[in-house]
C-alpha cells in the first residue's frame, strides 16, 4: 500500500496473475489434443469448433473464478475464509441457478438457467462463440472486479 498504484492497478495485476495461471494450466493439455489429430485413426478426424470451444469455455470460466476469488480475499484478511467465499460463490453461479429454475414455471426458469455460468459455459463447449455468452462472461468478471474495488475502498474508511 506504500507504493504510488491506484486500487484498482493492483486488483488488475492481481487479477491477471490468476488469468495467466489459468491460461498456464490449460497450455499442457494442447499436447493430448495434438495427439488426438495426429494419432487418431483417421488423422485429424475430430471436431475443432467444439474442442477449441471447450479451450475457450475453460478459459472464460477459470477467467470468471479468478474475479471471485480476487473479491473473497479482499472481503476478508483470513486465507482459508476467503477460499471458502470465492468456493460458494463459484458453486452458486455455475450450478446453483440450474437448481433454482428446477423450481419455477416456464418464463422465470429460463431467466434463472441465464443467470448461471453453467448455461453460457454448455453454449461455448458445443464450439458456438455467440455474443451473449462473451458479454455474460466480461460482464461477470466486471461486476466482480468492480466489488472488489468497493470492498477495499470501505476497508480504508
Amino acid at each position: 500500500m506504500t507504493k504510488p498504484l491506484s486500487d484498482f492497478q493492483i486488483i488488475l495485476a492481481k487479477y491477471f496473475a490468476g488469468v495467466t495461471l489459468v491460461l498456464l494450466s490449460l497450455l499442457p493439455t494442447l499436447i493430448f489434443y495434438y495427439s488426438v489429430v495426429e494419432l487418431g485413426d483417421t488423422v485429424g478426424n475430430i471436431d475443432h469448433a467444439s474442442t477449441w470451444g471447450a479451450y475457450i469455455g475453460l478459459f472464460l470460466l477459470g477467467s470468471v473464478f479468478v474475479a471471485i476469488g480476487v473479491f473473497a480475499s479482499s472481503i476478508t484478511s483470513n486465507q482459508v475464509i476467503a477460499f471458502m467465499i470465492a468456493l460458494l460463490f463459484c458453486f452458486t453461479l455455475y450450478i446453483g441457478f440450474q437448481f433454482l429454475a428446477g423450481l419455477f414455471a416456464a418464463p422465470f426458469d429460463l431467466i434463472f438457467m441465464n443467470l448461471g455460468i453453467h448455461e453460457h459455459y454448455v453454449s461455448v463447449q458445443r464450439g458456438v462463440i455467440d455474443s451473449r455468452d462473451i458479454i455474460y462472461y466480461v460482464s461477470a468478471i466486471s461486476l466482480f472486479l468492480l466489488l472488489t474495488k468497493l470492498a477495499l475502498q470501505t476497508r480504508k474508511w
